[in-house]
């Protein structure tokens, strides 16, 4: 299992303190695959993208305009966190709902 998302977040160390078994990828030092985001992006769409955080209100239009994919490689925080790789499932974000579907998987 794996958490993908900044070592600095709040939600992702909340995941990942409940979580002890997975890793927490950061993904501005290791980023995300290019399958895994298309696969992010298949199931979830825009909202993939954090568009309440620091990092996309200091973008500039350009770079709002990327495709989301694009946006995504380029700055990797944008991404809502955390992301979670549960074996074949996705689930973005982290709430009791989220973390009782993944406890269920272990």
């Amino acid at each position: 299992m794996r958490i993908y998302g900044l070592k600095n977040c709040d939600s992702c160390r909340k995941a990942k303190k409940a979580l002890p078994e997975a890793e927490l990828v950061d993904v501005r030092e290791v980023g995300v695959s290019d399958e895994l985001l298309a696969r992010a992006h298949a199931q979830f769409g825009d909202a993939l993208l954090n568009t309440r955080s620091t990092t996309w209100r200091n973008l500039d239009d350009v770079d709002r305009a990327l495709p989301p994919l694009a946006l995504l490689k380029a700055h990797p925080a944008v991404m809502k966190r955390p992301f979670i790789e549960a074996g074949d499932q996705l689930f973005i974000g982290w709430n009791k709902g989220i973390e009782q579907e993944v406890q269920a998987l272990l």
